[in-house]
């Protein structure tokens, strides 16, 4: 067992907070039911017709079904998704992903008629994207000084009767698998997502200036924005700045439309010479498939009101701009008294030093509920060092491969599978991913695992499944 020498205040505290009583195993209290307690406007929004309408709009676009022509057009010609509100439904549009992972059926449905569902797209597992660190030697092995890192888009319309000639082949799953050489990332939920946009620099890096004084040897660093230098926030690895960035990225990447954020039809990274791999883009027959020139989404210059003037990436931005954050329960699992005392343990063994339980943002231009508002995110929007167990070896802006955002854990209460690649659905077992070598959080695990009794742990998840 390892031993940890706590702080003589953390000691003393853990001691004030002794469940009284005979000790039980642990468990997770599992995905919190009842109602969602996300997924809806903030009342500012709700009590504004005008800002009402929009979000409607902005959510009735996050649900739709994407086709390659037609009404709503521009589906590929490479996909992961053709909905937003696919991958983002656990517990409420605007979420993660869902018991029933709808990747599953695109192929025996049509959606992606000529592909091969991969090994790691299951009936009940969770909604995927997937990457390959490194380009690859001729021989197949990983080219460990030839990183790659870029989404690997998993189907393709080929076969469609809306995709005329375009004949594509699937990134090649299993021979990267047998390289050990593929990674996976779940879509990451936006309930509160406009609140985290409106917090200022400042008070996040005097949040850090605070965070940093502490004796667990955690000490994390801000992606940053190569553009204007300001801190992004936004993904697994704060990689993004703005919602825009992170909505039109996601069009792009996930659903293969082009849009006035990302101008282009993305072929996969070694189609389009990265690597030295000699792609040369997508070929003639699989661009501009929705036949009405680039980008297929833009600002409808021809509409009559906000809603229809405005493109789908503004509607995505207004809808997860004005989506409030998630409401927690005061009393399940557990009841309130547990919860109380999983909360004060949360912070005593040092969890809160990287999930700052809340910041406040600064004013709003936009609408009421986004300015000078509690944002109870538990995230310092900081990338830390998460060591060789939950390190993906992918790099984005100035996070490393083992450097990962503070997840928001609003919300994680209703989240069913957990960390960044969905590995699991426990929440004992996420805990414990946090504990490997070189990571910021190993003190704080093990104060977690070695120093706390089997009552005070299961505080704790009551607490975090409270959430």
């Amino acid at each position: 067992m390892k031993t940890v020498k706590l702080m003589s205040v953390l000691t003393l505290v853990l001691a004030s907070l002794v469940f009284a009583g005979m000790a039980f195993a642990q468990t997770d209290p599992g995905v919190r039911g009842g109602a969602a307690g996300a997924g809806q406007p903030f009342a500012s929004v709700a009590g504004n017709p005008n800002d009402a309408a929009f979000f409607a709009t902005g959510l009735a676009q996050f649900n739709e079904t994407q086709t390659v022509t037609g009404d709503n057009p521009g589906l590929g010609p490479r996909f992961n998704s053709n909905s937003c509100g696919n991958c983002h439904a656990q517990p409420a549009a605007g979420g993660t992903g869902a018991a029933v992972n709808p990747q599953f059926t695109f192929v025996s449905t049509g959606v992606a008629p000529r592909d091969t569902t991969p090994f790691f797209i299951t009936a009940n597992g969770p909604t995927r994207e997937v990457r390959f660190p490194f380009f690859f030697n001729a021989n197949g092995t990983a080219n460990l000084n030839n990183p790659n890192g870029g989404v690997e888009t998993i189907f393709t319309v080929t076969g469609r009767a809306d995709a005329g000639a375009c004949s594509l082949q699937q990134p090649s799953f299993n021979a990267a698998a047998a390289a050990n050489n593929i990674i996976f990332r779940i879509p990451t939920p936006v309930f509160g997502a406009g609140l985290m946009g409106n917090i200022d620099d400042s008070t996040l890096l005097n949040n850090q200036a605070a965070a940093n004084v502490n004796n667990f040897g955690i000490a994390g660093a801000f992606n940053h924005n190569g553009n204007d230098g300001t801190i992004s926030r936004f993904g697994w690895k704060a990689q993004n700045k703005s919602l825009m960035i992170f909505a039109g990225e996601a069009y792009n990447v996930e659903m293969g439309i082009s849009n006035e954020e990302f101008t282009q039809d993305r072929p996969l990274p070694g189609e389009d010479g990265n690597g030295g791999t000699g792609g040369r883009g997508l070929p003639a027959n699989c661009l501009n498939l929705a036949g009405v020139g680039y980008p297929e989404d833009i600002t409808h210059t021809d509409g009559t009101t906000a809603s229809t003037v405005t493109s789908d990436v503004g509607l995505f931005v207004g809808f997860m701009q004005f989506l409030d954050q998630p409401t927690p329960s005061a009393n399940t699992p557990g009841g309130s008294a547990s919860i109380g005392r999983g909360r004060a343990l949360f912070s005593a063994i040092g969890c809160a030093t990287c999930h700052t339980p809340s910041l406040t943002t600064q004013a709003s231009h936009q609408t009421a509920g986004l300015g000078n508002a509690t944002a109870n995110l538990f995230s310092d929007l900081e990338v830390h060092h998460m060591g060789t167990g939950l390190a993906d070896n992918v790099g984005q802006g100035g996070a490393g491969g083992d450097q990962f955002r503070s997840a928001p854990l609003w919300g994680v209460g209703q989240r069913i599978f957990l960390l960044h690649d969905g590995r699991t659905t426990n929440l004992i077992t996420a805990i414990l991913a946090h504990d490997s070598t070189g990571s910021e959080a190993d003190i704080v695990i093990d104060n977690f695992q070695f120093n706390l009794t089997a009552s005070q742990k299961q505080d704790v998840l009551n607490f975090l499944r409270s959430l």
